[in-house]
């Protein structure tokens, strides 16, 4: 895990922030420069317009390359066979089917449950989930569209919302106590989603269920309002922020495998 810890860190670096919004950043200025040169551009010309180190060129370009986005040729990178699908009714199963293999790489990684979540026309979905019999999914004992107050994926998504839209969600999903940690005061609950970093993992601690504890992370890709989020039984709460700093450095190539 160390040496993907390595890695990834090498794309988080300066040069458009820190963060997944960060690399999307670097990766899609990294894409337009390609465009300019159809014959091809060589690491150190990126670097150059760019203004990065070309080892963080190098890996960026890299992990655009297992995403199909970039390929190498004899005269450098040039755009890769992936754009050819962008803009058709080939996008939106192409785009399920690299969040699926993403979720599965991760869950394999983290050794725990993994969910794809987005709130959209004023509602929560989960929209994916990979899970196994050694990484258990969260039993959802109580609809998760209507405790977006005690869960992590709903702290995430509503974090994002606007102040007014936070209220409106709240009106039509009054927050119920389902624990004894459970946040059930409005004026408290918005307090904490405005102290919210969006560089920091959320996290649920025992707030939807006594025996699981959750973590999640932000995932915006054009007009998705998104998160990703992990969990594990209570037992294994000790591993939850390793997890969490683990899933906010593979939110950076979810999103851009959806943005582009």
């Amino acid at each position: 895990m160390s040496t993907v810890h390595g890695r990834s860190d090498g794309l988080l670096g300066a040069g458009g922030g820190a963060g997944p919004f960060g690399v999307l950043r670097r990766a899609l200025r990294l894409l337009e420069a390609v465009d300019r040169r159809p014959q091809g551009a060589t690491v150190a010309e990126l670097a150059r317009e760019l203004t990065l180190p070309e080892a963080q060129v190098q890996l960026l370009a890299e992990e655009l390359e297992t995403e199909g986005y970039l390929v190498r040729l004899e005269g450098g990178w040039a755009l890769g066979g992936a754009f050819t699908l962008l803009g058709t009714q080939h996008r939106e199963p192409m785009v399920r089917a690299r969040l699926q293999h993403r979720l599965e790489e991760l869950r394999d990684e983290l050794g725990a449950a993994v969910y794809f979540s987005r709130y959209h026309d004023g509602e929560l979905s989960v929209e994916a989930v990979c899970a196994d019999e050694d990484a258990p999914a969260v039993h959802e004992w109580a609809d998760f569209r209507a405790t977006a107050h005690a869960s992590a994926i709903g702290k995430c998504l509503l974090a994002q919302l606007d102040h007014d839209a936070r209220l409106d969600h709240l009106s039509r999903h009054p927050a119920a106590r389902l624990t004894a940690r459970t946040i059930t005061e409005t004026d408290r609950l918005l307090h904490r989603l405005d102290r919210q970093p969006a560089t920091v993992p959320v996290l649920d601690l025992q707030e939807y269920s006594m025996d699981t504890v959750c973590a999640a992370v932000p995932v915006v890709a054009g007009s998705t309002l998104g998160c990703l989020a992990t969990s594990l039984p209570l037992a294994q709460a000790h591993r939850l922020r390793e997890a969490a700093e683990l899933l906010s450095v593979r939110a950076a190539p979810l999103m851009l495998a959806m943005a582009v």
